[in-house]
């Protein structure tokens, strides 16, 4: 893919700091030129993190494009709690047909996963 045709499937969106790239996090909202997903970022907020806690852990990142991660979770609240919801550990054991041990380890059931 040329840069081009990379710039050219870029997908803005209302938010100035947060797009959505074919390829990049599944096509999921991340911060512009960067593969930090919004859903990253809000699970950090969630967990009580300040935006200045969040530059320390990402200091390449602008405060703006951080505060604009946590608007587009607030303005997309449900399908951001919907990706954090499909990546915990359980719901993706379940996709990909894995189990864990008394001892921790995750083992294929045999199951195939959905296409």
């Amino acid at each position: 893919m040329t840069a081009t045709t990379a710039a050219s499937s870029v997908q803005q969106t209302e938010h100035p700091h947060i797009v959505h790239v074919p390829g990049i996090c599944g096509g999921r909202p991340t911060l512009k030129g960067t593969r930090i997903s919004v859903r990253h970022l809000a699970q950090l907020y969630k967990a009580g993190d300040t935006v200045e806690e969040i530059l320390q852990m990402y200091p390449y990142l602008s405060a703006a494009a951080v505060y604009d991660a946590i608007s587009y979770y607030l303005d997309h609240q449900g399908e951001i709690e919907q990706e954090i919801a499909d990546n915990r550990i359980g719901a993706v054991m379940e996709q990909y047909g894995l189990d864990m041990d008394e001892q921790g380890i995750v083992h294929f059931t045999g199951k195939t996963p959905p296409e």
